[in-house]
């Protein structure tokens, strides 16, 4: 695979959002073409590339669209030629398409945005090379912003992307409109990957920043163009409302000094009332089509945060509810977790930790993939409030190492320290 290098970091903003909304367009209109999605993909990324150096110095072309396909399939006809003599075939087609281009007779005005995120969500392919796969091929991002965003190498990134193409060629995966019977389950694995990258964007699992406002945005839009193309379905709508309402709570999330700010002590005029006003009017339109699922229910809970003035205000025996309904439609152990939380807030301190052991023996979330990380952070603060201090800040600093993100170690390694300040207090 040739490596694509990372787009100037100077390009105009609007430029960018121009590359970016193109790009899933201009693969649709080479994969159609070629069959060949791999190499697709490869044309695509450098043709991006070109454009970001060349468009902030002459301009951006009447036909945005159409320029970028011209120098893809010129680029893409180059790596078939590099091939072997079966790709001949493809080689006479792709010089003809070639030719109708430079004679400017066809315009691509085809949308196969949604097309290309159900291809990027096959389910051969695994959840890491989902995302990695929808972020290059519809996001337009190249491998090394999609690698600085995870935090691994370019080539680590490289390598996924790479396989991932690979394992759809070898599916004989085709660039077509999916069945409505395999419609729905593929939507679903679209889905989830936007809120993997959402959720990576909102708390990033490493780094020396909390989150990753740019990735969470790029999970907004691609949201919001999955939703273009799939109006009925409420469960995208509830994603992009969960998106809204939560990204809203951003810029109140650390002070001025990078430090966490848990969410009751917030700010809450720095909430984006914008964000908040689209999030609630889109999860109230379809709140009562009575078809709800999880995404659903969590902008839900979402929405009684979003509508509290204050964390006292909070109908937290509300949200409490909200999530044993979340934990029956998707029984994982962070919304088990969450449940805890819920339940503690509405109903004290020890009734979340009797929660938090009897799940804990039976689905052992301190072991869970997923919710182990975060179990001795929720343990800590239940017996934090409790007056169980020296147990807090041993809870504190196992959490503490558990995570690789160091504005939460940071906290967590606070928290620590007050809850051992406390305990030698009273003695």
């Amino acid at each position: 695979m040739t490596p694509s290098p990372e787009v100037d970091p100077r390009v105009d903003p609007s430029i960018e959002d121009l590359l970016r909304s193109e790009a899933p367009q201009v693969l649709g209109a080479l994969v159609r073409r070629f069959s060949r999605f791999d190499v697709a993909e490869d044309a695509v990324q450098e043709a991006l590339l070109v454009a970001s150096t060349r468009w902030p110095v002459e301009g951006v072309p009447v036909e945005p669209r159409s320029w970028l396909v011209r120098v893809a399939y010129r680029r893409m006809i180059d790596l078939l030629r590099s091939e072997q003599a079966r790709h001949r075939r493809e080689r006479t087609v792709g010089e003809a398409a070639l030719a109708e281009q430079a004679s400017g007779r066809e315009v691509i005005d085809d949308d196969d945005s949604l097309t290309l995120l159900l291809l990027c969500a096959h389910p051969s392919l695994s959840p890491t090379s989902q995302v990695a796969l929808t972020l290059r091929a519809v996001g337009g991002l190249t491998t090394a912003e999609v690698a600085h965003a995870y935090g691994v190498s370019e080539a680590t990134m490289g390598t996924r992307v790479s396989r991932a193409k690979q394992q759809l060629r070898r599916e004989g995966t085709r660039f077509v409109p999916t069945t409505s019977a395999d419609r729905d389950a593929r939507l679903a694995s679209v889905l989830r990957v936007l809120y993997l990258v959402f959720n990576e964007g909102y708390t990033a699992s490493s780094g020396t920043s909390l989150g990753r406002v740019d990735l969470s945005h790029e999970a907004i839009r691609l949201t919001r163009l999955a939703r273009s193309h799939s109006t009925q379905d409420p469960e995208v709508a509830g994603l992009l409302a969960l998106m809204l309402l939560t990204e809203a709570r951003r810029d109140a999330r650390t002070d001025a000094y990078d430090h966490l700010v848990p969410l009751e002590d917030q700010d809450r005029s720095r909430w984006d009332q914008r964000m908040i006003e689209e999030g609630r009017a889109i999860i109230d339109a379809v709140w009562p089509l009575r078809t709800v699922g999880p995404y659903q229910v969590q902008a839900a809970i979402a929405a009684v945060h979003a509508t509290s003035t204050s964390d006292a205000d909070t109908d937290w025996p509300q949200i409490a509810a909200l999530y044993l309904w979340l934990e029956r439609l998707a029984p994982t152990g962070p919304v088990r977790l969450s449940r805890v939380v819920a339940v503690a807030r509405a109903f004290g301190p020890q009734r979340g930790l009797d929660l938090l052991d009897a799940l804990d023996r039976e689905h052992g979330l301190a072991d869970d993939p997923l919710a182990g990380a975060r179990e001795p952070a929720v343990r800590a603060h239940l017996l934090d409030d409790l007056g169980r201090h020296a147990d807090a800040a041993v809870a504190f600093r196992s959490a503490a190492a558990r995570t690789q993100n160091t504005v939460e170690q940071d906290y967590l390694l606070d928290r620590a320290r007050t809850s051992t300040a406390r305990e030698s207090s009273t003695r």
